[in-house]
């Protein structure tokens, strides 16, 4: 008589059906996941909202934001602390999305953009008009993403022979990433003690400071490339299987790596030229919030809600630890997420992927 084999449980799916015909497949764990995540990001941008020299509760901080506060609170929160947690949501997002796009075309975890060199191409083009043309603000944000986006297609070029495999980008752009970090020094030897004293608070990445004149762009930014990304889900998750797996299925595979690629790389430039080469964000999220969903594929909401929730609570603690604008968030990221770097590097030793 044969024993019954045991065999993994599979994550509970529900198909939904719309009377024209489309079939989109939901991941009951990856939804309740994403509407946490959702629900977190939201009361910690709250929280955040309501910490600094002058502090306000929760309560209170709903109140104005519903319209009900007094002046005194309604300057304070809708002026003052409300675009930087939404510059705080929005770039943590832009930078979760673009690290789950990396690292699906790479099929590689270490395949994030400030690993490849992406956030020191934007930190190039932002020294080089801080330096050499003593830029405005919006000047230092339009070298940030002219940087990045040349830094992305270049590593794309040198990268492509018969398409783009995940190993050779990933080499590439660390490659690239050294000659352009050695870049960002030499430009520092340049500057005076004013301009290297500006350049290096823009290059730890610092939400102090941001208003709207930073949100409208960047949320432009996102309206616009998101959704491709997000149209890009199934063909990315076929992709994970292989190209000639993908192409078999119908998948025009150079098409949707050339888009996504593209769509992440302005994301990430935008997003640096936000707040700054925030570390570590684009890294962890995605693998944080594949964790959580246990689901295969990209995981593209997720792990955009799961950047988001980061890099608000990064700037919650910086500010509940050391005080508003003491420590810059990107400080905190930055040792959290080498942290994790390490760890991610121990455990693929040993299942003898490095």
């Amino acid at each position: 008589m044969s024993t019954p084999t045991k065999t993994s449980p599979r994550p509970a799916v529900k198909a939904l059906r719309t009377a024209g015909g489309l079939s989109v497949r939901l991941h009951l764990r990856a939804v309740l996941t994403g509407v946490l995540l959702l629900v977190v990001a939201l009361a910690a941008g709250v929280l955040l909202i309501g910490t600094g020299d002058f502090p306000m509760s929760f309560g209170d901080v709903l109140t104005t934001l519903g319209g009900g506060g007094n002046p005194g609170q309604e300057l304070i929160v809708n002026d003052l602390r409300l675009p930087r947690v939404l510059v705080a949501l929005l770039v943590g997002a832009c930078f979760g999305l673009a690290g789950a796009v990396f690292q699906t075309i790479t099929r590689n975890p270490l395949g994030s953009p400030d690993v490849l060199g992406f956030a020191q191409g934007s930190s190039v083009g932002a020294l080089l008009v801080i330096v050499y043309l003593q830029g405005s603000t919006v000047a230092i944000a339009m070298g940030a993403v002219a940087g990045g986006v040349v830094t992305g297609v270049a590593i794309f070029l040198l990268a492509w022979k018969r398409g783009v495999h995940g190993y050779r980008f990933v080499l590439v752009g660390i490659g690239a990433s050294a000659m352009l970090y050695a870049i960002v020094l030499y430009l520092m030897t340049k500057a005076n003690i004013v301009e290297a004293t500006r350049a290096t608070t823009w290059m730890t990445g610092s939400l102090s400071g941001r208003d709207w004149d930073q949100v409208w762009p960047l949320a432009a930014v996102c309206v616009i490339l998101v959704p491709v990304i997000l149209l890009c889900a199934r063909p990315l998750a076929m992709l994970e299987m292989g190209d000639d797996s993908a192409a078999a299925l119908g998948v025009s595979t150079g098409r949707v790596r050339i888009l996504a690629l593209l769509a992440a790389v302005v994301l990430v430039a935008s997003a640096t030229a936000a707040a700054g080469p925030i570390a570590f964000v684009a890294l962890t999220a995605p693998q944080l919030a594949r964790r959580l969903t246990r689901t295969t594929g990209p995981n593209l909401l997720p792990a955009a809600l799961m950047g988001a929730v980061l890099l608000v609570l990064a700037d919650l603690a910086s500010q509940r630890i050391f005080g508003a604008d003491q420590v810059p968030v990107g400080v905190v990221t930055g040792v959290l997420g080498g942290g994790y770097l390490l760890w991610l590097l121990a455990n693929e030793r040993k299942a003898g992927r490095v």
